[in-house]
């Protein structure tokens, strides 16, 4: 039994575009779509989830979901919305690429199941690396015209007078071998939908020609809005560069700074997209928060879903401890627990000074770990007005100008936090 997937993904704000008929299609019963995904890294960022949440969507509403691992697109480079050619890759960088995209996939897509609609992963190189540049032009290039192509808006604007750069003959082709894709899928696995970002609304509806034109077929094509944060930065984007789904490369505890620090606006937004929760909670959750916008309402359940979602219950557990540390009332013991990463995420930009382990096994006397050791205060005088004043804490603990500095003190075998009132933190790192 198929639900109405175009319905779904109307009330969540993921449509942006969709071929007439494409609903009627989808009712009449279980359709196959695909997405392709771009595999020039072995991990997807935040940028890639919209379209990963549609494929989910599509399975949970019935219908057969294909991720298509772009190997040999990816190693052409699309231009859409690019503005350069991006690097090419060798095969067996596409490979590792693509299974760790396939584990990561499968935290959204049942690829395991015995049942008819179990998701599939499929890598255009399997079916580009033995056709012949004599055969594509003979068997696909001669049914698309040249006034066709240079009608698309991602041609024209890279052609434009604007543009810095011209465009290559590689990449004028992109939107051929796209198309190819989705007569290839149509042919071979009944696929009759391709669905992607509205900046790929051109490359397409290629491919649905190309299934008119070659398959004497019918392919629809379905696109969502391109996502946005309110204040014009750009989504999925901090300065220390994308936010990725591989824990080693965005911590869990970052991930979920991320979207805890979504504005009110955004947040409503967001947790329609990347939430599956339904939409009389959504509609709930966002009275309660209008109600008390100061509690964060929509940003800590859009955080914590999508934190599980991508990570795990711990993950988001230890998150939400950490986060507790810089603005709770936490102690040395849960200092003590977060790993050495989420340690010097939380407290990122702090600044730090190295001392050798046998001076701390030693001992050292505080004063002389607040000023002339370290430097966080300027002057032996300075540290003792501030023990005075009983704003020196260690490790979250208020010392006085008798305490010792020693092995006890370790977080993690490696790192002591020196904290002058609430706000000013420096780090002893033990070497």
């Amino acid at each position: 039994m198929t639900k109405n997937f175009i319905e779904e993904i109307t009330w969540r704000g993921m449509l942006h575009d969709v071929m007439p008929g494409t609903e009627e299609h989808l009712l009449e019963g279980m359709r196959g779509a695909y997405v392709g995904i771009d595999p020039t890294a072995d991990s997807l960022h935040i940028g890639h989830l919209v379209s990963v949440m549609l494929l989910r969507h599509f399975q949970l509403a019935g219908h057969k979901p294909f991720a298509l691992v772009g190997g040999a697109t990816g190693m052409i480079g699309d231009p859409s919305g690019k503005s350069a050619e991006r690097n090419l890759l060798d095969e067996k960088t596409l490979r590792h690429n693509q299974q760790a995209l396939k584990e990561q996939l499968s935290r959204f897509l049942d690829f395991e199941s015995d049942s008819e609609n179990a998701a599939v992963l499929v890598n255009n190189y399997d079916w580009m690396k033995d056709f012949s540049f004599l055969d594509f032009i003979r068997d696909v290039g001669k049914h698309i015209t040249v006034n066709y192509m240079m009608a698309k808006d991602s041609v024209k604007k890279r052609l434009s007078s604007e543009a810095a750069e011209g465009m290559s003959f590689t990449e004028f082709t992109y939107q051929l071998v796209q198309g190819y894709d989705f007569l290839h899928l149509y042919r071979s696995h009944d696929c009759t939908l391709q669905m992607g970002g509205s900046d790929q609304w051109g490359n397409i509806t290629t491919g649905t020609e190309l299934i008119r034109r070659i398959g004497s077929g019918k392919g629809y094509a379905l696109t969502c809005p391109l996502i946005t944060k309110a204040d014009g930065t750009k989504f999925g984007k901090t300065e220390g560069g994308n936010i990725w789904l591989d824990a080693n490369r965005t911590s869990p505890y970052k991930f979920y700074q991320y979207w805890l620090n979504t504005s009110d606006e955004d947040a409503e937004k967001y947790i329609k997209i990347f939430t599956f929760l339904t939409k009389d909670v959504i509609e709930n959750l966002v009275r309660e928060h209008k109600e008390a916008p100061h509690q964060r309402a929509l940003q800590k359940k859009l955080a914590e879903e999508i934190t599980i979602m991508v990570h795990s219950q711990e993950d988001l557990d230890n998150a939400i401890k950490a986060s507790a540390i810089l603005f709770g009332k936490s102690t040395s013991q849960d200092l003590k627990q977060l790993n050495a990463a989420t340690f010097l995420d939380v407290f990122e930009g702090v600044p730090q000074a190295e001392i050798s382990s046998t001076e701390v096994t030693a001992g050292i006397d505080i004063i002389a770990a607040l000023a002339e050791k370290t430097g966080f205060l300027k002057s032996n005088g300075e540290a003792r007005r501030a023990l005075k004043e009983n704003s020196i804490a260690v490790n979250r603990e208020k010392v006085s100008d008798s305490y010792t500095i020693s092995t006890d003190d370790l977080i993690n075998d490696q790192f002591i936090l020196l904290q002058r009132g609430k706000k000013n933190y420096f780090i002893i790192r033990v070497i």
